[in-house]
């Protein structure tokens, strides 16, 4: 009955619309705004009507009921006139974009009326709490634990604005707060005692000295107080707009902090100094000499341990102070890479040690240091099975700390800030609770032959059932970087953020990519020798006019300017003067991609008409690395509808080519690089030489400057095209074969209904699983996690 009446309210919308277009014509309907009036009540009552029906009609998931949306019209590609499909109300932004679908043949097309919501429900990976201001932050640089397992956090970066936090029984307890914006920042130390938590954090110039911010150039390097809630403590003559902030540096950041009895302990790493306030007035009681101090904490006497950061040849170690700054005997160094220290009850130094080793090691302190137990797998996240995920197995070590009944509590940062990994051990060793904050800026891919079950993003590996509730369906498998096998790993000296995952013969392989579209970057696997971990195999860089592509020393032998493919020729992941290929193009990349086959295809935005550069696998070499070059590079003729090419997605098996960018009749407004462009349009046939389009679609764009309403990225996948926002974080969706808007999605109530900017050009994926649904992944670097829609197929 529902279907019957849906069909026949339909019929009559469109009698409607028929019946508008004719009166509408007239000289009357255009003098009569009262006619005008009660003909838009009727219509927008039919409207409402076949909504509601829609929404009654509608079985299974939840479909979410919007206020706003876009116009969707349908446009001829011979100057015909627009139909607007005015049962779809405008999005409420000052400056609005209307999506349009041109068809390249001179066909009328019908109105896209009626067309079914996909039904879909939102979900997660990436972070232990998907919604709310508390969930877990992107970084951990520096952890103290209370005595009664409170743990409180610093580091110098969160893009929701929580550097500091507090933790407790595997839950965020609240952000300690005020550390971001305003030109503030955390900072890599903390400690706490009974009444105040202390943490380095910065404070960079405003322009306004007379509301106590530091004078222009001049950064402030502070102790800021806080109570044990998180809130600021100011104090008498405390500095800053609110008088919580102790200036003790304007040189270099503070890289220690520990309390004992009512004195604060801070570490002067510009001066080579100790510094020590009274907890309570804040003043400096007096200081002492120490050689490039960092972390600090008190043993059961009151004296100090203090780890001594390397310097040139001279190796890190432990080094002993009294409380006055005498210099004692005991020290240890026999350490790679001292990151924290702590004392636990027995009066026992644990030291987290970040070198190869990968592990707490326990140290007796009552006399000559000697080393007495470790905690953690030796080897860490590489014993065992290189990458893969188990309690025991640590890697990239930021804190330890242990509460007053022995329970232990470490955190791994991971590699070039891989993500939060915080853990709780009983004192027998046994994982009571680990809360994880994985993802910054970076997008997921699914790899096609496990279909969706196999989920990677730039250096972590999940394993999703898709049978729990959203939020729970992800386990964290593997860690796909090794720091130690691999150092020239680029994901050690770049910032990727957009992944393809592809299978090539059969093999899989992991494309990696950045913000600026200035790189891609290719990742082998063989779990015989490396596990989990993805193997460096190649790379694309991008002309940077007469310089190296890539600045400073990193990767070695890197030609002088130009661009390069780099292949590892002899599989030991390093970058080798005979493995470069070389070349020289136009500087500025719309984006790349990698299609089924493996073939790589890279976007230009000259306007020169050959704005697409295909690559051709060559085959796949001894070691297991795709093989490209440029004596094998196509250049390929742009559609001359396009004059600044953003994106492109080629698939071989349908010959079909989707590409997005600016066009003739939808230009840019200014560059307003990284964003997707104005239009999306499908060409069939693509290489027979078709360069008309079967369809376009305007998709948003502000043309006011503001970008209040702009694209970010699109994907495809099967039956669908979805394309997705940068400020508001909405997924149009259209139909593949129409160009036919079908659907928008925002973020559901399982993440808070809310997302951050789209920062990234790769910021959505889809594909497709076996049984038809659709899975649509999209960053989500403010709150640390990427959304997952699953749309019913």
């Amino acid at each position: 009955m529902k279907n019957k009446l849906l069909t026949q309210l339909g019929k009559l919308r469109h009698q409607i619309n028929q019946h508008i277009k004719k009166i509408s014509q007239t000289r009357y309907l255009q003098r009569s705004n009262t006619f005008n009036f009660l003909l838009s009540l009727t219509v927008a009552v039919i409207v409402a009507s076949i909504g509601i029906t829609t929404d009654w009609a509608t079985t299974g998931t939840r479909t979410l009921t919007y206020k706003t949306s876009s116009i969707s019209n349908t446009i001829s590609s011979e100057n015909l006139r627009v139909q607007n499909n005015t049962e779809i109300p405008t999005l409420p932004y000052k400056t609005s974009s209307i999506n349009n679908t041109i068809v390249s043949e001179n066909l009328r097309v019908q109105n896209n009326t009626g067309t079914p919501k996909l039904t879909y429900k939102t979900s997660w990976i990436g972070n232990t709490f998907g919604s709310g201001n508390l969930r877990v932050q992107n970084n951990i640089e520096a952890m103290y634990v209370a005595p009664d397992g409170t743990v409180y956090t610093n580091s110098h970066w969160d893009e929701a604005g929580m550097e500091a936090a507090i933790y407790k029984d595997g839950k965020v307890i609240n952000a300690i707060g005020d550390t971001h914006g305003w030109s503030r920042g955390g900072g890599k130390a903390v400690t706490a005692n009974s009444k105040y938590v202390y943490i380095a954090m910065n404070q960079g110039s405003r322009g306004k000295t007379n509301e106590d911010y530091p004078p222009d150039g001049t950064s402030w390097h502070c102790v800021r107080r806080y109570d044990l809630s998180g809130k600021p403590a100011p104090f008498p003559n405390g500095r800053g707009w609110d008088k919580s902030m102790l200036i003790t540096s304007t040189k270099s950041e503070i890289t220690g902090l520990a309390t004992v009895e009512r004195e604060l302990y801070v570490s002067d790493f510009a001066a080579n100094r100790i510094r020590v306030y009274d907890t309570d007035t804040m003043k400096e009681l007096r200081s002492f000499t120490v050689a490039n101090p960092g972390v600090i904490t008190i043993d059961s006497q009151k004296n100090l341990w203090i780890i001594q950061s390397k310097n040139g040849g001279n190796p890190a170690k432990i080094v002993h102070y009294s409380q006055s700054g005498k210099q004692l005997p005991q020290e240890i160094a026999d350490i790679v890479e001292p990151t924290a220290i702590a004392v636990d009850r027995q009066g026992k130094l644990l030291v987290a040690e970040n070198g190869p080793r990968q592990q707490m090691l326990i140290y007796n302190i009552k006399d000559q240091p000697v080393q007495v137990g470790s905690f953690g797998s030796k080897g860490g996240i590489y014993a065992g099975v290189p990458g893969e995920v188990g309690d025991l197995k640590l890697y990239g070590l930021t804190g330890v700390g242990t509460d007053a009944s022995g329970n232990i509590y470490i955190n791994s940062d991971g590699f070039n800030k891989s993500g939060t990994d915080l853990r709780k051990f009983s004192p027998s060793g046994k994982l009571m609770w680990r809360s994880l904050g994985l993802i910054f800026v970076d997008n997921a891919d699914a790899d096609p032959k496990t279909d969706g079950v196999d989920l990677f993003t730039k250096q972590e590996h999940y394993l999703m059932n898709y049978s729990k509730p959203a939020g729970k369906q992800w386990t964290y498998k593997g860690y796909t970087l090794n720091a130690f096998k691999y150092p020239q790993d680029p994901r050690l000296h770049t910032s990727p953020d957009g992944t393809f995952v592809r299978r090539i013969q059969g093999k899989p392989f992991l494309f990696l990519t950045d913000m600026y579209s200035s790189f891609l970057q290719i990742y082998r696997f063989n779990p015989a020798t490396d596990g989990q971990v993805a193997i460096p195999a190649g790379m694309f860089v991008g002309t940077n006019g007469d310089k190296k592509s890539i600045a400073g020393n990193w990767p070695p032998h890197q030609p002088e300017q130009g661009e390069w493919i780099w292949r590892d020729r002899n599989g030991n992941g390093k970058f080798e003067n005979n493995e470069y290929d070389r070349s020289k193009d136009y500087p500025y990349l719309g984006g790349w991609w990698v299609d089924s086959k493996g073939d790589v295809w890279k976007a230009l935005r000259t306007q020169d008409g050959t704005a697409i550069r295909h690559y051709p696998l060559q085959g796949i070499d001894p070691k297991g690395n795709p093989i490209y070059s440029y004596s094998s590079m196509e250049k390929q003729a742009t559609p001359k509808i396009f004059n600044d090419l953003r994106r492109l997605e080629y698939f071989p098996q349908t010959d079909t080519m989707y590409l997005s960018g600016f066009t003739v009749d939808h230009p840019a407004f200014g560059d307003d690089t990284g964003v997707a462009g104005s239009e999306i349009a499908r060409f069939d046939n693509w290489s027979q030489g078709n360069r008309t389009p079967k369809w376009r679609i305007v998709i948003p764009y502000d043309t006011t400057g503001k970008r209040e309403v702009s694209t970010a990225a699109m994907s495809v996948a099967k039956d669908y095209v979805f394309a997705v926002t940068v400020k508001t974080a909405e997924v149009y969706v259209y139909n593949a074969t129409t160009g036919v808007q079908v659907q928008q999605l925002k973020p559901g109530p399982e993440v808070g209904s809310e997302s951050g900017w789209i920062d990234i050009p790769y910021g959505i994926r889809a594909f497709r699983r076996s049984n038809g649904e659709y899975l649509v992944f999209v960053e989500e670097n403010w709150k640390g996690k990427v959304i997952v829609y699953r749309l019913a197929g």
